[in-house]
């Protein structure tokens, strides 16, 4: 069964202060974000995927460059966050689990060849690592078991950053396509697992990929530190 990928990829990236859709963006090797993504998805999964882009910022841009895609417009991109984006892509999902990744992370195709094995196995997960993080990474913390317990940019005492790649298994995606429809227009889709967890008992095991890189490009230093890495 093909896995099915949807790639977050609708935000205006204002901060990059780029004229094009962030995933967009030229890396060193003349590929742009997301076709080093799609790249990294043919590594780990070779033919056996789907992909699914939420547009909206410029959408022409990004279908042009990718026709073998299927595409779900948010035509509220300048009006919500992430977590509505996710919640059309969901929606739009057929049966089966999903792994999504924000349009702006640039990481090493290693990272989805590791959770492959959880996948399959029907775990649904969230990608870490235990870098140093600031107030605008997305932090988590565990619980006992070594599952997420909390996951915002506002966690205190966050054990590292979740780097903008998880997966929803298929027993689960209701719960969190439940919870991503309450949350605010303007939260992250990270709001709608927390939520998930807390009310429906979903359990979203840490990967970590600390010894992988996985750079989530907000600004011209975080493209800067990408380059160097891979």
């Amino acid at each position: 069964m093909s896995k099915q990928v949807v790639i977050l990829a609708a935000g205006m990236g204002t901060r990059l202060a780029r004229p094009l859709p962030k995933p967009l963006t030229e890396l060193r090797d003349g590929r742009s974000i997301m076709k080093q993504q799609i790249d990294n998805l043919k590594t780990a999964f070779g033919e056996s995927y789907r992909v699914m882009i939420v547009v909206g910022f410029k959408l022409e841009a990004i279908i042009e460059r990718f026709p073998e895609a299927t595409f779900v417009y948010n035509e509220f991109f300048d009006q919500t966050n992430t977590s509505k984006s996710l919640l059309k892509a969901l929606r739009a999902s057929g049966d089966g689990g999903v792994i999504w990744l924000n349009g702006d992370v640039v990481f090493d195709p290693q990272v989805l060849v590791r959770v492959t094995e959880h996948m399959d196995a029907g775990q649904s997960f969230v990608v870490v690592n235990q870098s140093k993080v600031s107030d605008e990474e997305v932090k988590y913390t565990l619980d006992d078991t070594a599952f997420i317990r909390e996951l915002s940019k506002q966690v205190v005492g966050g054990l590292g950053e979740a780097v903008g790649i998880n997966y929803v298994a298929a027993q689960d995606k209701a719960a969190l396509i439940e919870r991503l429809a309450e949350v605010d227009d303007q939260d992250y889709f990270e709001r709608g697992i927390e939520l998930a967890i807390d009310l429906d008992g979903l359990r979203f095991k840490a990967i970590d990929i600390s010894d992988l890189y996985a750079v989530e490009i907000d600004f011209a230093e975080d493209l800067d530190r990408a380059n160097e890495l891979f």
